[in-house]
């Protein structure tokens, strides 16, 4: 039971802090292509793990990173008003790649289909 409340929470967080991001934050660093992976949360629910995509260099996601451990506090704050949680869980932020490295196999495999084709 308190498993299915975990992932019930964990679903409501990742659109709550989806939605936090879109309009509420106001830092450059933390670019509109932001996308809220999965927030998977701890089973008294005390703690919460952000996964997120961001699409940009190695620079850009220090800076990112640091931009939404610095914001992590009012989005902990916003996110937990908004579900009217009892305590407000601590946030762990995680860079998700999973996204762009699918996107760079799918443009290997493009890539090799091309020059498959060429050869014909």
């Amino acid at each position: 039971m308190r498993r299915d409340r975990a992932a019930r929470v964990g679903d409501e967080m990742q659109k709550m802090i989806a939605d936090i991001l879109r309009n509420d934050i106001k830092d450059p660093r933390i670019p509109v292509m932001t996308s809220v992976v999965e927030v998977k949360m701890s089973a008294d629910l005390s703690h919460a793990t952000v996964y997120l995509s961001v699409m940009t260099d190695e620079k850009g996601k220090k800076d990112f990173t640091d931009a939404i451990n610095k914001a992590s506090g009012f989005i902990r704050r916003e996110a937990s008003q908004r579900i009217n949680l009892r305590v407000a869980p601590e946030l762990h932020f995680v860079i998700d790649d999973s996204i762009e490295r699918g996107m760079r196999l799918m443009k290997l495999i493009d890539d090799t289909i091309r020059e498959d084709q060429s050869r014909e």
